[in-house]
């Protein structure tokens, strides 16, 4: 059976001419699915829908691969899990066809193309490094704390009454900053915050939330944990501070598919304590949380890791890595 898959962006409203390419292809109209969404947009129902009504056997048909994929690792990635399936691949405009040996052969180019890329990128990066010290110029990421202000940080946490969301909010900083600070020998030992009313959480944290703003998450609207269940308290600083917490993805190995991770959110209930590391992007201090397994290699990042990263945008800078949200740069003194 055949299934076609388009997308449009915002500003291309129309996929009148994806549609009509995919009845050409011989897709069924009631087959075709189309999303409306940018190409960096993770969000997308209609592709959800589509991988989850293939069957082996089965053939996915899009028009070009830049309608399929955000990246290129997404499209590998997609590609692995549509061979493991034994579902076809068919893209009309670059004349690929994963069931005849050429298509797979095209296709399988995109993995030698995205390992290139990530070469080149590290050398640049290397070359850049390299230019910088020559210079005078040390590398490395700017301590977002104080030592006196780490100090302080540690004893909060080590009296088992402040959660990390509130010492964070405390001084004014993300969750993971104030993680990579903390001595993590310990935790796990230390008694678990205490659960306070909203009028004694004021009195300890700031008044007004740090101008990061809150980023979205699935159960952030409800404030329900999608992890434990537990609810924000009643309190507008609670509800807000519970959607701080649900803002961090932590990162843990995928146990139905060795060699992937899989995401999760959690309250300050529910945060784990044990075997916890930052990835932090150094320019905006934002970035998950590696849990498990995964937060014993953070540097470099495993490769699970490093293809979520890809997937979602991060590269490498002069530096370090560099979450999507900032441009790619080439380092000074690298080869153009």
């Amino acid at each position: 059976m055949l299934i076609g898959y388009g997308r449009v962006s915002t500003a291309e409203q129309n996929p009148v001419h994806q549609i009509d390419a995919l009845r050409r292809a011989g897709v069924q109209r009631e087959r075709i699915y189309i999303d409306t969404a940018s190409g960096a947009k993770a969000s997308r129902p209609k592709l959800d829908l589509v991988l989850s009504l293939l069957r082996a056997g089965d053939t996915l048909v899009v028009t070009r691969l830049d309608r399929l994929g955000r990246s290129v690792q997404h499209l590998i990635n997609l590609g692995a899990q549509l061979r493991e399936r034994e579902v076809g691949l068919q893209v009309i405009e670059q004349g690929i066809d994963t069931a005849t040996a050429e298509g797979r052969a095209m296709f399988g180019m995109l993995s030698v193309l995205a390992e290139f890329q990530r070469e080149l990128i590290v050398a640049n990066t290397r070359d850049g490094l390299a230019a910088a010290r020559a210079r005078g110029r040390q590398g490395g990421r700017r301590p977002r704390l104080t030592p006196a202000q780490v100090r302080q940080a540690q004893r909060l946490y080590d009296e088992g009454e402040h959660t990390v969301a509130e010492i964070a909010a405390m001084f004014g900083v993300p969750r993971s900053t104030v993680y990579g600070h903390l001595d993590k020998t310990t935790i796990g030992t230390r008694p678990k915050a205490a659960r306070r009313s909203a009028a004694t959480a004021a009195e300890r944290t700031p008044s007004t939330p740090p101008a990061r703003g809150d980023r979205g998450s699935a159960d952030g609207a409800t404030g329900r944990c999608p992890s434990c269940g537990a609810e924000a308290g009643r309190g507008a600083r609670d509800r807000w501070q519970q959607r701080q917490d649900l803002a961090i993805t932590w990162l843990y190995p995928d146990p139905q598919r060795p060699g992937a991770v899989v995401e999760r959110r959690h309250c300050a209930a529910c945060q784990p304590h044990k075997q916890v590391t930052v990835l932090e992007c150094p320019r905006c201090r934002d970035g998950p949380m590696l849990a498990g397994e995964l937060a014993q290699q953070a540097d470099p990042p495993a490769e699970p890791v490093r293809a979520w990263l890809t997937e979602h945008g991060w590269h490498e800078d002069e530096r370090g890595l560099v979450c999507g949200a900032h441009p790619v740069r080439v380092p000074a003194g690298s080869p153009r």
